[in-house]
């Protein structure tokens, strides 16, 4: 049994949305950023957290890809090639795709009005865009990211397309729209989504 500390409209959501694929068992605590729920696990007051045998994780790329290790699902084992291409889509995902709607977010409600520099996010639109193009030309002939098998990047990268949408940051039509469907269309996913209205 996991515990999730962390709300669904946050990076929590990759968490919760792999437990569901992995069929594991958790209990979600409800926290917003700095609140004591979060706070009495995690000093820097960030979400999401994990509960695991009694041991507090941190950071929701870094726990989704401990969970496909742990479980032997949605990965490729470490040293392989194919693991190799697939923490290359990781850091992609996280440097061009989610640095983009980050900076965005910073700018926007997450720093204190004065430290905002409302401007950037035209910068961080036109990156975003970028980012979709690049995507687009890795997707291949798959259905997800590293071809025929679902892989943490992708959790990452659906993940990241639900903000996008929240943040009014365009997602192209063609491939990478219909990536973005299938994704958030799976079972697991819609699990995950309905704690927003549980």
């Amino acid at each position: 049994m996991y515990t999730v500390i962390g709300a669904v409209a946050s990076r929590a959501m990759r968490v919760i949305w792999m437990l569901e694929e992995l069929e594991q068992p958790y209990e979600l605590i409800q926290a917003n950023p700095r609140t004591p729920e979060i706070l009495a696990h995690n000093p820097d007051g960030k979400i999401p957290a994990l509960i695991c045998d009694g041991t507090t994780l941190i950071d929701s790329t870094a726990i989704t890809q401990f969970l496909a290790d742990r479980h032997n699902a949605f990965t490729y084992p470490a040293g392989t090639i194919e693991r190799a291409k697939q923490d290359s889509l990781t850091q992609f995902c996280v440097d061009e795709v989610e640095g983009a709607l980050w900076t965005a977010a910073k700018n926007t409600f997450v720093h204190p009005e004065e430290h905002r520099t409302p401007g950037v996010k035209d910068t961080c639109r036109f990156e975003f865009g970028l980012a979709m193009q690049r995507l687009e030309q890795r997707l291949g002939e798959g259905p997800f990211v590293m071809g025929d098998k679902m892989t943490v990047p992708d959790i990452l990268l659906g993940h990241c397309s639900g903000w996008a949408r929240v943040a009014k940051f365009e997602i192209p039509d063609g491939p990478v729209r219909d990536y973005f469907r299938r994704l958030t269309n799976r079972p697991a996913f819609q699990r995950a989504d309905a704690h927003r209205t549980a």
